[in-house]
């Protein structure tokens, strides 16, 4: 089953900094845009290999088929974003079960 969790950005003077309100911790940052998403992704990934299947399902939201259907013709991401870049992203997470 497929999972998805939210992932905000904010831009500042020093590059973008990311972060996951639903996994407490869960934060990044990078020069660029592009930097930050990679390493949000990393680390949005890293923190799920610590969580049982159960801890995902609580934690983390089912994508709906409209959401699976909408994020397939954007990627496996989509964007609701900000004036100046920062916006919320949320990023599709594969569970093993």
């Amino acid at each position: 089953m497929k999972y998805r969790v939210n992932v905000l950005f904010e831009k500042d003077e020093h590059g973008y900094f990311a972060y996951c309100p639903q996994l407490k911790g869960c934060h990044s940052q990078g020069e660029t845009f592009e930097e930050a998403s990679e390493n949000i992704r990393e680390a949005v990934e890293l923190y799920l290999e610590t969580m049982t299947v159960e801890e995902i399902r609580k934690t983390c939201l089912p994508w709906t088929v409209r959401e699976r259907a909408k994020a397939n013709q954007v990627g496996e991401r989509s964007r609701h974003s900000g004036p100046s870049g920062e916006g919320l992203w949320k990023f599709s997470i594969q569970t093993e079960e």
